[in-house]
């Protein structure tokens, strides 16, 4: 097992002037088990940058490494210009991080809440009571400010998470997964909030596993069992897949997709309603006309190009998911 990093590692002066985070080689091991696998990162100021990928993929894990929760086996970060884990301390008091589950009072109220969170970062009596009063108006929580924080909906919880996390007005913000337990409309508007803030001047790395959201991110990086499979901005990644995408109408689609996959210049095949989504190889020139071809496509209805979309990408990205 590779040693942790030494403090002396990283230097400032290594890292670019508009990049918040940059690891190299970035490693965590629990055992013989390696949950982030050499992971290469760089994330520019005043941009959003996303992890996506399933569970069990490393985002969590790569998230406790660079706000300091977690030493890493091997490799070396920098956040804010320092160095971890020498400056964990320093750094934990300029980050906001969002857990992926709801982790203030249940039993007080939302003021309550903020209140307690300003103390715990050193906000003054003055500064505390204003800091509260902006944010419970930024997140629409000044008509329930009085109400328990365990009687609120999950769309409720969620913004005054969010509020609690930026009460400091953090440079970098981390958040991990966390839409995880609410409805489309509140994701929708959480989302509106992030911009809002990266308009302001934060950072923002967030983990998903949602491919809408992970569409709105400027840059992504596709993580799978610990590895990093793809990174770049996502109207890129799919402009890049090397993949092209056909749909095909036809009545027995179970059978034409177990047919398709077994054909080698077919990367994948998923049912969606009543059509068969193909990614075929791009070195296929003309995918429509090839598969109107193949003896197994006889009968079928319909079968056109169709975009690629960010759930193409990952399933490139990831091998096919496995050949389904």
């Amino acid at each position: 097992m590779s040693a942790p990093i030494s403090s002396d590692e990283v230097r400032s002066d290594q890292v670019q002037p508009d990049q918040v985070i940059r690891a190299q080689g970035l490693t965590r091991r629990f055992g013989d088990f390696v949950a982030v696998d050499a992971l290469d990162l760089a994330v520019e100021r005043g941009t959003i940058y996303g992890f996506l990928g399933p569970n069990g993929s490393g985002k969590t894990t790569t998230v406790r490494m660079l706000i300091g929760l977690l030493t890493p086996s091997a490799g070396s970060v920098t956040v804010l210009g320092h160095s971890l884990p020498r400056d964990a301390e320093w750094l934990k008091r300029r980050i906001g991080y969002m857990t992926q589950r709801f982790s203030l009072y249940e039993d007080l109220s939302v003021r309550e809440n903020l209140q307690f969170v300003a103390r715990i970062y050193g906000l003054g009596y003055r500064q505390a009571k204003a800091r509260i009063r902006t944010l419970l108006d930024a997140y629409e929580l000044a008509d329930m400010s009085r109400r328990r924080a365990g009687a609120m909906s999950g769309g409720q919880r969620q913004r005054l998470a969010l509020a609690a996390a930026t009460m400091h007005e953090p440079q970098l913000l981390f958040l991990d997964e966390p839409t995880s337990a609410v409805d489309p409309q509140s994701r929708r508007d959480f989302w509106e909030k992030l911009f809002d803030l990266v308009d302001a001047g934060t950072t923002i790395l967030v983990s998903t596993h949602y491919m809408d959201e992970a569409e709105r991110c400027h840059r992504l990086a596709i993580l799978e069992r610990g590895k990093k499979r793809a990174d770049g901005p996502p109207q890129q990644l799919m402009d890049d897949m090397g993949a092209r995408v056909v749909e095909i109408e036809a009545p027995d689609q179970r059978r034409l997709r177990q047919q398709l996959l077994a054909l080698p210049q077919v990367v994948s095949a998923a049912q969606l309603g009543s059509r068969l989504r193909v990614l075929v190889a791009d070195d296929i020139d003309d995918p429509v006309a090839w598969l109107r071809a193949q003896p197994v496509a006889v009968g079928a209805g319909t079968i056109e190009a169709a975009r690629p979309s960010l759930e193409d990408v990952f399933v490139i990205s990831t091998g096919g998911a496995e050949r389904e």
